[in-house]
């Protein structure tokens, strides 16, 4: 009786350790998660220069695409490499449309969005934002020679053709603009730039990076900056990384972003206006 109580103490035992290694064998194949966590999935447009851009090889410290053969420049890629970095992970860009953003990051496809946009309080109803790492001024980009160029004042644009891009706080300061022809909206910085230089539109409304890259890459652009300048509140012009709301990471990146001093944040933005390719 003890021989076989014994034996089947032996067989117990026996089953309860191969059951045990199988555990710790799927508690390590889990281990997945874990690795996925070390990494800061971004989201942005990749074509809003200087901002961020799209270009085919990772020269002047581009980043490359996640699932794209492309990569990643610009401004927002040089401020989420430096968050990732003091975060101790590693930087994934997840090129996304821009009225795709807020639902990536609410769906948890991406951890962020840099991508040059501001807080407004109509985006703090959904996603949380950190600290501002840039804030810029409104201006408009015009055909270089054309009626507009010499402008100074809002109200030199009346009776002008102008638009800015869809579901910005841009396209909303038009209505600033007595007798302003408003135009439909568009969806991207490229797609109006193509309509500036084909006579659709007169003129849209930009942030000074974007204008001083337009006029730098095309010699048929220029930039108005104004005397009167559109009004504006300071969450509108200042640009800050979205966060889901309640996000961990918010602290984190606030602290990341506060060892990045004004001069430093001043010459990434002049770098990034120079690396800008031609056709962005």
């Amino acid at each position: 009786m003890k021989k076989k109580l014994t034996l089947f103490s032996t067989m117990f035992l026996s089953s309860m350790l191969l059951m045990s290694g199988c555990g710790s064998n799927e508690e390590a194949g889990s281990g997945g998660s874990s690795e996925e966590s070390e990494t800061f999935k971004v989201g942005m447009e990749a074509a809003y220069a200087p901002f961020n851009w799209t270009q085919g090889d990772d020269s002047n410290g581009a980043v490359k695409i996640s699932g794209n053969a492309e990569y990643a420049g610009g401004y927002d890629v040089e401020i989420a490499k430096r968050i990732a970095e003091d975060m101790g992970k590693e930087l994934e860009i997840v090129k996304t449309e821009w009225d795709g953003l807020v639902p990536a990051l609410t769906s948890g496809k991406i951890d962020a969005i840099v991508a040059g946009m501001s807080p407004t309080e109509e985006r703090k109803a959904t996603i949380d934002f950190s600290d501002p790492y840039y804030t810029s001024e409104l201006v408009m980009v015009v055909q270089k020679g054309g009626e507009y160029e010499g402008a100074t004042l809002l109200s030199d644009f009346k009776g002008a053709k102008i638009t800015a891009q869809l579901n910005t706080f841009h396209y909303s300061v038009i209505d600033q603009i007595e007798g302003v022809s408003k135009e439909t909206a568009m969806e991207s910085f490229p797609s109006m730039r193509v309509a500036l230089e084909s006579g659709i539109i007169d003129g849209y409304v930009s942030e000074r990076p974007e204008a001083v890259s337009a006029s730098a890459a095309n010699e048929n652009f220029a930039m108005v900056e104004f005397e009167d300048g559109f009004e504006t509140s300071e969450e509108d012009t200042a640009i800050a990384v979205g966060l889901e709301k309640g996000s961990e990471l918010t602290e984190q990146i606030n602290k990341a972003l506060a060892g990045i001093s004004e001069e430093e944040r001043q010459e990434i933005m002049d770098t990034a206006i120079k690396n800008q390719p031609a056709a962005q």
